[in-house]
Parts: structure tokens; C-alpha cells; sequence
């Protein structure tokens, strides 16, 4: 047995997504680094006959970023994005496995977004935003080029690319509205469309609509619109004729348990194909017949089938299933999945199971002493059903204990836990690399998350910090009562919403000795008026700032207002470019704990977004997490007693271009 390290956390390849050819014997998957280094996330497309000699080679040996891999309907041809002649600007390459000849079927100025090969071989249906006019060229030349806000927005649009000639049409359909994705019919037949308003994160899903487009006249119709956040389209037959389905939110409220719809197109009727289901849908995947759905289902996945009575549960997985990709008959999947102490690799097989692993992404993580991993069945104070993992020590019992103790929170708050491998650098997953360090690792799934279908999932909107917060209490007490926490060195972390809550704790407690907010929401007003997704963001806290005068609902859920209570020392790390969780989040909480005289660090990572990608700040995050937590919870001489706080600011800058910490 080896230990972990920082390096081994940071430093390895992971499979991204998973193309298999329609004739079931070739597949592609995107092989990616979970770090970056410099400007672009330098990516690889690998392909085998996993029905052959099984042996993996890479497609090209190009310095670019390679993504979207898809297979013409003969399985002749792959199909991908890949940025090699200009890096950002992604084109359309084909490869033919026959000759490994690649070749840039695209030369659009603003980069090609998505792609889809039609059944016309001739065609391939492109996402692409407007390429840039002499005008355009001559405001950023001068720069003379002021941003009027609805003016000039980037959309993407649906576009046809005719490989006899090269050339690249724009059908003059669907107005000024941004195109999300598209489906081809089985047969052959119209494409589905889904489109917004606007790009806008926070506006555009919520004026989804579907149309059909026919590639052979150039016609489309408008179906309607959709669900908020509608995703996932896919195409089934049925008695009475064609049916069009997708994921999306359940309404009412802007913040629910996702649903697969489904749309008659005899009738034009409209049903939610899984309400009342105590599992959420992730992923709906088309096959030609009844299509395939992947449910996230407490700690595990679900696969199923959406039969004419409802899903069809065909195979349990554990952790997560992403990325699933299917022959047209629907006999042979392939998939992104892991173990709880193996990492995410490509697996293929029927979608009854089992599936066979036919990736070794990651074998330098072989002989890792990881920490035990279990599941955790336990009820709320109000006797909700709930679950969540624990992580042991590596090497360690849970008759080892009382242990120290540090409770991660995950973000969304529409993500879960799921019983996989904890082992990730950025926000919530660093289960594994605290726990070879000596700790117990609590990862909570409070309500609010997918995984126990749509009511779980609603309960919190209006309501973040209030029951989900003592569905974590709660939890915390019982590793305590079993003797394995110790309630002296208790810790609590979080990134995006899970930082959020590990802000929130610390101004309702005085229990925990330290806590790390990663990207955190301190400030729901702020948030819901600067963020990605304000209205969403507005639903969870109850109430926006434009609602009249306050004090408003959203004032007594920020955990920015008990910033006079915080006595926790606390490390806060946030991505300096982050649009999602703006910086002014972090900023307002550190003034404030300034204001108070609260023991902190605030760490700034140049250039980052919501995600920490690059490797030299990945690898900060990871040093520093673990050293701040062995200050204030491992036992030493100097280490102050329970519940006194030295009130010091830390003032010195790191060097090296990593994490800017503020005084």
C-alpha cells in the first residue's frame, strides 16, 4: 500500500464521455486531466474494437481540445470538435477508422458548438453562433465596442453543412432565439429542436420551446414551450404514432425534482412520465424503440426503460452512471461509472448488466490506502428518510474512534452524494484526501437534492439553511453517538451551496472549531442580482431584492447576516472569475468577519471560475484545506481549548501566482 498525495489527486486522466458506433463494435471516449495547465485544457479522443482486439489508440497526437465525439449512422465515419488549427475556436473533424485520416470538415470563424450527423449522409446538422461581421472586426480593432445590453447577444444558431460541397447554411427559422440541442427522428424524419429566449443563464431557461425542423424543405413548426431547464430530447414509436420526450424541471417552482415529459405528437399531450417516482431523472437516451432512462436513486443509479406503463427499472449501478450512449436497437450501452474506491472509467455491456470496465484511466492510483467508505441510512427530526457516506481514516475501524470529524456539504443544491469514489480536488469531494490524512469524513444528502424524486427536491425552495440544515445536525449527532466523531474537533466545509451551508453553520453554532467556504453564497440578495441564475437563486432564498422594502425573506437565510455570531475560525477560497458565485460573495463574508474581529483566511485564485482547474491552484486548495483543519482539529500543544477563537488576521501573500490571501 502507497499513500496520497496532492500530486496523485491532481495529476491524473479522466474519461469525459463516451461515443459507441451504431454497429456496437467501435467506441470513442474523451480522455481529459483534472487539472490544467495554461490557458486550455489540452484533451484526447481514444478508440478501440471492443468487440475485437479491444486495443485502445489515440485518434490524433495533436495538442488541442477534443470533445462530442459522434458516429455516422453506418459507423464509418466519427464525427468531433477539436481545436488544433486555432486554439478556443473548436471546428468540425471527421476520422475514418479505415485509414485514420482526419480531416477539418469546418473553417466557421466563431468555432462550431455542437454537431449532429443526420441520416442523410450528406448532411450534418451544426450549433454555431453568428461569425463576426467587417464591422465586428473593426469595433475590436478600435475598440469601439461598447456592450448594449439585448443588442448583438451571441446565439447560437441551426445550421446545415453539406460535406459535397463544404458549404454551410443558415435555415431562416426560430427568429432571434438561442438553439439549446437537437434530435433527429429514428427514421430518418424531422428534427427536434429546443430553444431559448436568450443564452442568458439566469433568463433563457425559463422560455423554452420545441419545434420540428425538416433538413429536406427547410420548414419548421412550433410545438410550444417547455418546462423550465429542459434538456435531454429524445424520439420513441408508440400505437399512436411519434413521441417526443425531455427532461425538465416539475412546476411549479423554479427549484424541483427533475421529470422526464412526454409529448404525443398525434395529440400534441403533454404528461410527466415519472411523477410521484422517489428517484430523479439525469439522462434520457434514444434508442429506436422505448428510450432509456438514468435516474439518480439515493446513493445509486437506476437504469430503466420508459415503457407505455412507465419506467421499467433494468439494472442497478452503484454511484453514478453519466454519460450513457446506446446502439439504435438499445441492446449494447456504454457508460461513464466507478466503484467506491475505484475512479470513473468507460464500462459497456446490455443495459440489464452487468457491465464490463474496459478503461484503466487511472492505475497509478492502484495499492492507494484509501479510507473505508460506507453508506449511512438515518431519519431526520420530522422522520424524512435520509442517507449520506461516511469515510474512515484509512487503515481505521469505526471502533478506532472517536475520530476528528469534518462534514462536507455538497453543492446544487440539486446534487447528491452518490456511492462512489471521494476523490476530487474541488469543492465538496475531498473525502478521500482528508481521510488518509486521519479524518472522518461526513457527506451528507439533506433534502433538497436529486436522487429521492421531486417533493425531496422542493422542499427547500424558501426554506435553504432551515430543515436541510438540521437534516445535517442531525446526522453530525448520530456519528457522535456512535462514538465516532468526536464533538471536541468537529469541522464543516463546502463549495457553492455547500459552501453556502458551512457559512451558514458557523453563524448558527459555535460547535465547530473550523470550516472551509469554497465559492460560497453569503449573501442571497446579492446573489440572486449578480449571479448566473438569479431567479432560480431567488426561488431557493425566498424572495429578491426588487420585492419591495425589505427586511426580506432572503436577508434571514444569508449567512452574512450572523456574521456577528461567527466565533469558527474560517478559510474562505474563491475563484477570482467566477460568474456563477461572484467574488462579491466572498468579499462582503471576509469584510464582515473582519468587521467583527473573526478569525479567517481569504484566498483569491486568479484567472479560476466556479471550478479550481488549474493544476498549481488545484494543488494549493489541497495543502491548504488539509493544513487548516490540522490546525484547529488535530490535538497539540499550542492548539487553543474548545470554543476559544484567536481573533489574528492572516496577512501574508502566497508567491508562485497562486491563491492571492487577503488581509
Amino acid at each position: 500500500m502507497t499513500g496520497l498525495t496532492a500530486e496523485l489527486v491532481v495529476e491524473g486522466r479522466v474519461p469525459q464521455t463516451s461515443a459507441l458506433a451504431p454497429n456496437g463494435h467501435l467506441l470513442c471516449y474523451v480522455l481529459a486531466p483534472i487539472s490544467r495547465i495554461g490557458d486550455h485544457l489540452d484533451t484526447a479522443l481514444w478508440l478501440a474494437d471492443i468487440n475485437g482486439d479491444g486495443v485502445w489508440s489515440r485518434v490524433t497526437a495533436d495538442t488541442a481540445t477534443e470533445s462530442r465525439p459522434r458516429w455516422s449512422a453506418d459507423s464509418g465515419t466519427l464525427y468531433f470538435l477539436s481545436d488544433r488549427a486555432e486554439r478556443g475556436t473548436p471546428q468540425l473533424h471527421r476520422l475514418s477508422p479505415a485509414d485514420d485520416v482526419v480531416i477539418a470538415v469546418t473553417r466557421w470563424r466563431a468555432g462550431i458548438i455542437d454537431h449532429r450527423p443526420l441520416a442523410d449522409p450528406n448532411l450534418i446538422a451544426l450549433l454555431a453562433e453568428d461569425e463576426p461581421t467587417e464591422q465586428d472586426v473593426r469595433r475590436a480593432r478600435d475598440r469601439d465596442d461598447a456592450i448594449v445590453v439585448g443588442e448583438r447577444e451571441p446565439r447560437a444558431r441551426l445550421r446545415l453543412l453539406d460535406l459535397r460541397t463544404g458549404q454551410v447554411t443558415t435555415p431562416d427559422v426560430f427568429g432571434d432565439r438561442h438553439v439549446v440541442e437537437l434530435r433527429q427522428r429514428p427514421d430518418g424524419g424531422p428534427l427536434a429542436v429546443l430553444t431559448q429566449a436568450s443564452a442568458d443563464k439566469d433568463y433563457g431557461p425559463r422560455t423554452g420551446q420545441l419545434h420540428l425542423f425538416d433538413p429536406a424543405t427547410g420548414t419548421a413548426e412550433d410545438l410550444g414551450p417547455v418546462e423550465v431547464d429542459a434538456q435531454s430530447l429524445a424520439w420513441w414509436p408508440a400505437e399512436d404514432g411519434w413521441h417526443l420526450g425531455y427532461i425538465a424541471l416539475t412546476p411549479p417552482v423554479l427549484h424541483a425534482g427533475t421529470a422526464v415529459f412526454d409529448l404525443a405528437m398525434s395529440s400534441r399531450v403533454r404528461r410527466n412520465r415519472t411523477a410521484d417516482l422517489p428517484m430523479c431523472p439525469t439522462e434520457l437516451c434514444q434508442t429506436d424503440a422505448a428510450p432509456l432512462v438514468v435516474f439518480a436513486n439515493g446513493l445509486n443509479t437506476t437504469l430503466a426503460r420508459l415503457d407505455p406503463d412507465g419506467p421499467t427499472p433494468l439494472s442497478q449501478h452503484p454511484g453514478h452512471l453519466d454519460a450513457l450512449t446506446t446502439t439504435p436497437a438499445g441492446k449494447t450501452i456504454a457508460a461513464l461509472t466507478g466503484t467506491r474506491y475505484q475512479p470513473t472509467n468507460v464500462y459497456v455491456g446490455p443495459p440489464t448488466g452487468p457491465l464490463r470496465k474496459i478503461t484503466d484511466t487511472r492505475p497509478e492510483l492502484d495499492g492507494i490506502a484509501f479510507g473505508t467508505q460506507r453508506p449511512l441510512a438515518y431519519r431526520a427530526a420530522d422522520g424524512l428518510d435520509l442517507d449520506g457516506l461516511l469515510v474512515l481514516p484509512a487503515g481505521k475501524s469505526a471502533s478506532d474512534g472517536p475520530f476528528p470529524l469534518v462534514t462536507i456539504v455538497h453543492g446544487g443544491p440539486d446534487d447528491r452524494y452518490a456511492d462512489r469514489l471521494q476523490l476530487f480536488s474541488f469543492h465538496s469531494a475531498q473525502a478521500q484526501w482528508l481521510a488518509t490524512a486521519g479524518y472522518a469524513v461526513f457527506l451528507p444528502n439533506p433534502r433538497g437534492g436529486q436522487g429521492h424524486g421531486h417533493e425531496f427536491a422542493a422542499s427547500v425552495a424558501g426554506r435553504v439553511g432551515r430543515e436541510e440544515w438540521s437534516d445535517i445536525l442531525t446526522g453530525i449527532d448520530l456519528l457522535i453517538a456512535e462514538g465516532i466523531a468526536d464533538p471536541d474537533r468537529l469541522g464543516i466545509a463546502g463549495g457553492s451551496h455547500g459552501g453556502f451551508m458551512a457559512a451558514w453553520a458557523i453563524g448558527q453554532t459555535n460547535r465547530f472549531r473550523a470550516a472551509l467556504v469554497n465559492a460560497g453564497i453569503t449573501d442571497w440578495g446579492m446573489l440572486a442580482a449578480t449571479g448566473e441564475h438569479g431567479q432560480l437563486d431567488g426561488a431557493l432564498s425566498g424572495s429578491i431584492g426588487w420585492d419591495g422594502i425589505g427586511p426580506h425573506p432572503h436577508d434571514a437565510v444569508s449567512p452574512v447576516s450572523f456574521a456577528s455570531r461567527v466565533r469558527t475560525p474560517v478559510l474562505i477560497l474563491h475563484g477570482a472569475e467566477d460568474t456563477n458565485v461572484p467574488l462579491g460573495q466572498a468579499v462582503y463574508f471576509h469584510r464582515a468577519l473582519r468587521h467583527f474581529g473573526a478569525e479567517h483566511e481569504f484566498v483569491i485564485y486568479p484567472r479560476e471560475g466556479h471550478s479550481i482547474q488549474e493544476r498549481n491552484h488545484q494543488l494549493d486548495v489541497l495543502h491548504r484545506t488539509r493544513a487548516w483543519f490540522d490546525r484547529w482539529l488535530q490535538p497539540s500543544p499550542e492548539m487553543p481549548g474548545p470554543g476559544i477563537v484567536v481573533p489574528t488576521l492572516t496577512t501574508a501573500r502566497s508567491k508562485g501566482g497562486l491563491g492571492q490571501t487577503v488581509p
